[in-house]
């Protein structure tokens, strides 16, 4: 299995939204690096929620249910979309502060390339994650 993070502005698409519609599609992503890592994604994957621009923290978890077909919003097959559904709520929200002030993750995609949409996340990043939010 592997990890991701995904960014949401939350007043355009929240994690709250997310759990009442029970199923999204990935769509949107217009950078060659997102969509290749949108690309990269196997069924079963799971993915970091991170709220951007308002929260600014990481607040569920996704799990990929289909894999990388084209967007249905462009008619260009050059980008893709994938669909998610609802994994798990954290039982606390981790903030971009905590994870910058957290030497064990100065390495993390979050920190590194902030303005990256859909991110890899490497398992030992993802365990220090799951335990800044209480999810042991």
């Amino acid at each position: 299995m592997n990890y991701w993070l995904i960014k949401s502005e939350p007043f355009k698409y929240s994690w709250e939204q997310f759990l009442k519609d029970k199923q999204t599609f990935w769509d949107g992503v217009r950078n060659y690096a997102a969509r290749n890592n949108l690309r990269a994604m196997k069924k079963g994957d799971l993915a970091l929620w991170y709220h951007s621009n308002e929260g600014l923290e990481i607040v569920g978890i996704a799990k990929v249910v289909k894999e990388a077909y084209p967007d249905p919003t462009i008619d260009d097959p050059t980008w893709s979309a994938v669909d998610f559904a609802p994994h798990k709520t954290l039982k606390q929200p981790v903030s971009l502060a905590t994870i910058k002030a957290d030497k064990r993750l100065q390495n993390m995609a979050l920190v590194r390339l902030g303005r990256l949409s859909v991110q890899p996340v490497t398992a030992e990043e993802y365990a220090i994650v799951m335990d800044l939010a209480g999810m042991k």
